[in-house]
């Protein structure tokens, strides 16, 4: 089993890397976001997921655990192959991946390519349990009815120059302490006082 690679990068593109460690150069697949962290970067440290089927072994190397977390959740449900988890983690950084399947949030889910609304309502009944139980966090942390103002606050706030990461954790934390807030408005006031705080 790989677990890493550490190493210049001989090649790089969205889509996969190639790092040559120990005088031999791997090929591995990458999702955007894992590009936006390495793009600039000439040596490179990889986790990786070794996948293995009938006619291929490919390698899919990730800049954080959590992201080669979540890949390994993704390709455990029925109708998911690494390919697909490879989209649905260069179409959503992992905070929203998680957010979004805990919040049971089926709409953004489908839009990924390649996920109709079958796929999406398996993702969230196959790992929405794991991944409270994982981090800890209150089952109510995102009310269904609550997903498209968080997505406007979300919007709002990343706008304003707050980075994604933070305004979603601050985000969090205001829908699980006020599960019933009602407007964008107030959620991006409440989440201002979490981002200051």
């Amino acid at each position: 089993m790989i677990t890493y690679l550490k190493g210049p990068v001989a090649h790089k593109n969205p889509s996969f890397v190639v790092i040559e460690a120990g005088g031999i150069g791997y090929h591995v697949n990458i999702s955007l976001y894992t590009y936006t962290k390495i793009e600039k970067m000439e040596k490179v440290k990889l986790l990786t997921h070794f996948h293995v089927k009938e006619d291929a072994q490919v390698l899919f190397g990730f800049a954080e655990e959590q992201e080669r977390r979540l890949f390994q959740l993704l390709i455990s449900v029925s109708g998911v192959g690494p390919a697909t988890a490879l989209v649905v983690l260069s179409s959503m950084n992992p905070e929203e991946v998680r957010a979004n399947i805990i919040g049971e949030n089926v709409a953004a889910i489908k839009k990924v390519k390649g996920i109709g609304p079958k796929t999406a309502q398996r993702i969230i009944l196959d790992l929405k349990d794991k991944l409270i139980k994982e981090s800890g966090e209150s089952p109510t942390m995102i009310a269904p009815q609550n997903n498209t103002l968080r997505e406007e606050a979300l919007s709002a706030l990343v706008n304003l120059g707050f980075p994604r990461t933070a305004v979603q954790r601050a985000l969090n934390r205001v829908l699980n302490a006020a599960p019933n807030t009602d407007s964008s408005e107030q959620l991006i006031k409440l989440a201002l006082r979490e981002l200051s705080s």
